[in-house]
């Protein structure tokens, strides 16, 4: 089962995704963590990826399929498209990269959160800068406030995660990525899933889906 998982930033794509890694043996290919892992690396993709990023701005399509890619060639299977495509363009490069390595996506499940409710679920997000840990000050707060519970390293709010970059992320998702409902929607793979719920509702759901 090849799935992919998309909806807006802070809409859950990345819990849902850890999830379905632990419960069923799933491989997750997250294009935000193929960023971050080039970005902490200094590598010419994660420099120019970051440009972008900063801006809460797409990171052009060239450099996204290319890093998927590699991954793709490594011979993963049973996977979850985290985080891509996120534009029509990409949906139809990602088509035409699978026939010619012989895969396909099963499902395309969207996950709808309210745009008021990814505010605050993105502005109130925080990062330990050592390991990666995530927080939220609200529903998941460190035991000491800037100390990562699990390493003890820096937690931190990532430039992309503060008021002003959210709402240009938003608005970027609105323009580019809500047409993808319709791409998948003819493909017959399209499914749309309630995120604004409890974690494991939301799983359940998932579940009956790729079942």
């Amino acid at each position: 089962m090849n799935l992919i998982l998309f909806g807006a930033p802070g809409a859950g794509k990345g819990t849902q995704s850890e999830l379905l890694i632990k419960r069923q043996g799933m491989t997750q290919i997250s294009t935000g963590d193929l960023f971050r892992a080039a970005i902490k690396g200094q590598t010419d993709l994660g420099k120019k990826a970051q440009e972008f990023m900063d801006k809460g701005q797409l990171v052009p399509d060239s450099i996204v399929i290319g890093m998927v890619e590699e991954v793709l060639q490594k011979g993963v299977t049973n996977f979850i498209l985290d985080g891509f495509p996120r534009t029509v363009a990409q949906a139809q490069a990602l088509d035409e990269l699978l026939v010619k390595m012989n895969l396909s996506i099963d499902k395309a499940i969207f996950l709808e959160v309210p745009m008021k409710i990814l505010m605050d679920r993105l502005t109130g997000r925080r990062v330990c800068k050592n390991c990666g840990a995530v927080y939220h000050v609200v529903s998941k707060p460190s035991k000491v406030e800037g100390k990562c519970d699990l390493c003890g390293g820096e937690v931190i709010q990532r430039n992309d995660d503060k008021a002003e970059v959210i709402e240009t992320r938003l608005k970027t998702y609105e323009e580019f990525t809500s047409p993808l409902k319709e791409f998948y929607k003819k493909s017959g793979k399209y499914t749309e899933v309630d995120g604004n719920r409890d974690t494991e509702e939301v799983y359940k759901e998932i579940e009956k889906i790729i079942k």
